[in-house]
């Protein structure tokens, strides 16, 4: 199936690993050239080597702190006219009220929520009446809340919310906003939130693995990526103001 996304131009935040990563590969194999950022700056200078011979695309990146908002001006300067922003910097820490303390919940919610918001503010208005799909990463702990989780639930379920709103009237002004709640992805984080539960269930966070559903395995990154490039793609034309899950079917159980 063609996607029709050859010469557009993408943004991808939280590009350095997981499903980020997977994400930028996906669209620069779709023909996208596309814009890398993350704070990890050595890591982002190799990917767009990698990725630049690999499909002649155009594969720029900046390094930076999404969370901090006035670097983001810089960041849409280098990132140049964009047809596709994606949304997935970030990650909300594992615990309980208890457990996460308001500097830990705050700095996750700047990089996350905020970071989602003042990037989408900032995009959304060079986009308007020119046309644009703006695609937010969010994850599936918004949507089947736990206690244990609960910075990440309020913040996802907050990103839910905004997605939605913004979506549903953004065609008035040529563009659409569409969101996906990954569940379990194998990534470095996905390890790093087993390790937390294993450690509060089994008493031993080395013991993460035990944690997993062998009957429902964990999805790739890869999972993520294609529907990120379907959503932003022509073929979705319709598809706004709304969230879609991809968690091997978590939430419906």
């Amino acid at each position: 199936m063609d996607l029709q996304l050859t010469g557009k131009r993408a943004l991808v935040t939280g590009a350095s690993k997981g499903i980020g990563r997977a994400t930028a590969q996906a669209l620069a194999r779709e023909g996208c050239d596309v814009h890398l950022a993350a704070r990890d700056g050595a890591a982002l200078r190799l990917l767009a080597e990698e990725l630049g011979a690999e499909t002649g695309r155009r594969i720029t990146w900046t390094a930076l702190d999404i969370a901090e908002s006035a670097a983001l001006e810089h960041l849409c300067a280098e990132a140049g006219t964009l047809d596709i922003l994606v949304n997935n910097a970030g990650a909300i820490p594992a615990g309980t009220l208890e457990e996460v303390d308001e500097e830990r919940w705050r700095a996750a919610w700047d990089l996350k929520v905020f970071g989602y918001v003042n990037l989408t503010r900032r995009v959304y208005a060079t986009m308007r009446g020119r046309g644009g799909v703006i695609v937010n990463v969010i994850g599936a702990g918004g949507e089947r809340v736990s206690a244990g989780y609960i910075a990440g639930a309020g913040g996802n379920a907050a990103l839910m919310g905004i997605t939605r709103a913004l979506g549903g009237v953004s065609r008035r002004d040529g563009l659409r906003v569409v969101g996906i709640n990954p569940g379990l992805i194998v990534t470095e984080r996905m390890e790093a939130m087993q390790r937390i539960h294993a450690a509060r269930e089994l008493g031993d966070a080395e013991r993460w693995r035990e944690m997993l559903d062998p009957v429902y395995p964990p999805g790739q990154p890869e999972h993520i990526a294609d529907l990120v490039c379907f959503l932003a793609s022509p073929r979705s034309g319709n598809t706004t103001g709304t969230v879609i899950t991809c968690d091997g079917g978590m939430c419906a159980r």
